[in-house]
């Protein structure tokens, strides 16, 4: 169990430290021209590397969505919940305060939103909180999803990885200009907590939609997997 929780805690932490650290450190200067579409690609690719490096200890979830997801669908037993969880939650505030760190450096650096979730005038344009519920609850939907159809029996060996990074760089295209782009409520937790004030008011929505998203995902994944795969695995 300690390697999986050091593999969560480091995998959050890179999820966190290079999908976050593009926005705050990289897209805030328009002259390097990564923009939203580059900020959605780190972090596609910090999951995909991640995956590869610690997958075969702790199955890469590095989201409390996505872990409560695959418990749902029966792919992660109940004990490995909490802790994952936890860790999840470390990875990602140790890998803000690195950012937060790093992004004092520069002179003038003011706090801001810090690359934190948000709705309402929070929202990148301003979009409603209905509209936040709604974009988190189906792109979690459908990223725990096709986790659950990439990783499950009858897929192609060693590509998962790539499928599933790929999957939140289109998500994050979709959904930036939304929320700030979650899915992940370790991920939104950690910048929250240091962006501060409404943002960590506005907290509830990134773990409540991802979370209930990735549940009927993982279940609607089991009900189109033939009855053979669909085996419990706890």
């Amino acid at each position: 169990m300690q390697k999986k929780i050091a593999a969560e805690f480091l995998g959050t932490f890179w999820l966190t430290f290079g999908g976050c650290g593009s926005a705050i450190l990289a897209a805030a200067f328009p002259e390097l021209g990564i923009g939203f579409a580059g900020v959605a690609l780190a972090f596609g690719l910090t999951v995909l590397t991640m995956a590869y490096a610690v997958g075969g200890i702790s199955g890469a979830h590095f989201n409390p969505a996505v872990t409560i997801g695959l418990w749902v669908g029966r792919r992660v037993p109940g004990v490995d919940v909490v802790p994952y969880i936890i860790a999840q939650v470390a990875g990602a505030i140790v890998a803000a305060a690195v950012l937060a760190l790093i992004a004092s450096g520069r002179p003038g650096f003011e706090m801001g939103a810090f690359a934190a979730n948000g709705y309402g005038p929070l929202s990148p344009g301003q979009y409603s909180l209905l509209a936040a519920l709604v974009v988190e609850a189906v792109a979690t939907f459908f990223f725990v999803f096709i986790i659950m159809r990439v990783t499950g029996p009858g897929s192609a060996a060693g590509f998962a990885p790539i499928a599933i990074g790929l999957t939140l760089t289109l998500i994050h295209l979709v959904a930036i200009p939304v929320t700030n782009t979650s899915v992940n409520p370790a991920r939104s937790t950690g910048p929250a907590l240091f962006a501060g004030g409404e943002y960590v008011m506005q907290l509830w929505l990134f773990w409540v939609a991802p979370i209930v998203g990735a549940a009927v995902g993982a279940i609607v994944a089991r009900a189109v997997t033939c009855p053979k795969a669909s085996a419990p695995t706890n």
